[in-house]
């Protein structure tokens, strides 16, 4: 991306609930919408559409664009939970999703309840869980990107994707994530965040949202990376979860409690205590974001994670956990997410 003080060719556009389809000049027209009634003595013009109603099983088209162009900036807001909304992302006329994870995941946060500030530098949610990215996006000729409500409700969804329209090079990479989820992990098992993709790129990122079935630490397993045809050994292993998301030491202050904390690429962004620390079903919410460190790959990638925790006489445990992932990675062709997302009931949280 160019420095913001110089010329660019670049054409700004953006689609939200007043503004289906990010046409110029077209903004704020809307007669019919949701705050029709609050604009009754002002009309047109006067915020008579600033959201959109998502029925129970209506796959709804946030944002349609044709042409060659770059997504950078989404921001959304609703107020449903336990993972009833599924966000897709399609890119070139493709039938097959990019993206395909629940909402609150994609911007890491799979549990909404509480809130808490996330700040960084490609994902922030703010007050109330308004969710922002900043991930580019390219696209070549068209960029789709839906929201499916698999509830039972109706959901209220306030919106707006902010794009360019310009002339990309040709190596641009298709941006992707997926979503995974093993509750609970078998036990000797390890969780895979990502595999079966074949290509050149690069992996960009982890969400993961950990809750753990047993008392105590849970964090001594490593991530591994398996790179252009690596089979029983990975080319990066890493020494330990809290370690790869950039922590150290159970991520503990010097009174021994769990910290959290956000920075531009890594951070334990939520810790849920249900009874205190080190108890049953806590739940850990971190990110890492390989901005400046991206994993690249010529041929193919395979990232999983070990869960371990500590039994007596000082050996590890092998955990079987409740395990949430998106992965992140830019390829050189379109790949197919889809096939790992569970059902409504494989999906919830409990």
């Amino acid at each position: 991306m160019n420095p913001i003080y110089r010329k660019s060719n670049c054409l700004s556009r953006s689609v939200s609930a007043e503004n289906f389809t990010g046409e110029k000049g077209r903004g704020g027209m809307a007669t019919e919408g949701t705050g029709k009634s609050c604009a009754r003595d002002l009309g047109q013009g006067w915020k008579v559409s600033p959201s959109v109603i998502i029925k129970p099983g209506e796959n709804f088209t946030l944002a349609d664009i044709h042409g060659q162009g770059m997504i950078r900036h989404i921001w959304i807001v609703d107020l449903a939970c336990n993972r009833n909304l599924i966000l897709r992302m399609y890119w070139d006329g493709s039938d097959k999703p990019s993206v395909e994870t629940p909402l609150g995941d994609f911007f890491t946060t799979g549990v909404y309840a509480p809130w808490a500030q996330m700040t960084s530098d490609k994902v922030c949610v703010n007050p109330r869980n308004a969710f922002n990215c900043y991930w580019e996006m390219p696209f070549y000729k068209e960029a789709l990107i839906t929201l499916e409500n698999i509830g039972e409700k109706d959901i209220v969804v306030y919106y707006q994707i902010d794009y360019t329209l310009e002339t990309l090079d040709d190596d641009c990479l298709y941006f992707h994530a997926q979503f995974r989820r093993t509750n609970p992990l078998p036990y000797k098992s390890v969780y895979t965040l990502l595999d079966g993709v074949k290509g050149k790129g690069q992996y960009v990122g982890t969400y993961m949202l950990w809750s753990t079935n047993n008392n105590g630490w849970w964090g001594e397993g490593e991530i591994k990376f398996y790179l252009d045809g690596d089979t029983d050994f990975p080319t990066i292993c890493g020494t330990g979860t809290e370690d790869y998301f950039c922590g150290a030491y159970d991520f503990e202050n010097s009174d021994r409690q769990y910290t959290p904390f956000t920075t531009p690429y890594a951070g334990l962004n939520k810790v849920i205590r249900p009874d205190g620390q080190y108890i049953s079903q806590m739940k850990f919410s971190m990110y890492r974001w390989h901005v400046k460190d991206p994993v690249f790959f010529d041929e193919d990638v395979r990232v999983t994670i070990q869960a371990l925790g500590w039994r007596s006489e000082g050996r590890y445990l092998p955990l079987q956990d409740d395990i949430s992932s998106v992965a992140y990675f830019y390829l050189d062709r379109i790949h197919d997410v889809s096939g790992t997302l569970p059902d409504k009931d494989g999906l919830e949280i409990i």
